[in-house]
């Protein structure tokens, strides 16, 4: 109403190499204690902490999106998914059972309900004005991101 422009910008995990959820995920893989979490079949919205800023910075040059928009990368997967790409990466197997819900209720409290239930995202404004992710899928995120 007052001629402001106004963008929510929604977050999936922010992957990255100096903290947020890659630091508390690389531990227990690289020791090769990683499974899923929960029944590993609820969404995993992810992005590249590089996605992040360059979407952030086209959408401060494109005034025309406005509303609600998913800072998350193309490629919609699992959680379990996620888990297999991660071993993957590290040369790690991903075999151990995956991490039971009330065990994660009782470690996490109600950030819980993020890992246990997940959310379908697709940055869909992002995509339709044109914007191009440098790590479209978690394979080339981890490749990325795991290198030594």
């Amino acid at each position: 109403n007052l001629g402001v422009r106004v963008a929510l910008c929604r977050f999936g995990a922010v992957l990255g190499k100096d903290g947020g959820a890659m630091q508390r995920m690389l531990t227990t893989f690289r020791l090769g204690l990683s499974s899923p979490l929960g029944a590993g079949n609820q969404w995993f919205p992810w992005i590249h902490i590089k996605d992040l800023v360059n979407g952030m910075l086209f959408l401060l040059e494109y005034w025309e999106i406005a509303g609600p928009v998913n800072f998350t990368a193309p490629q919609t997967i699992t959680n379990r998914a996620m888990s297999q790409a991660l071993g993957k990466a590290l040369k790690k197997p991903v075999f151990l059972p995956p991490v039971p819900g009330f065990v994660l209720k009782l470690l996490l409290g109600p950030v819980s309900q993020i890992v246990l239930y997940g959310q379908k995202a697709i940055p869909k404004k992002l995509l339709d004005n044109g914007y191009t992710f440098s790590f479209p899928t978690i394979d080339e995120a981890f490749a990325d991101l795991v290198e030594e």
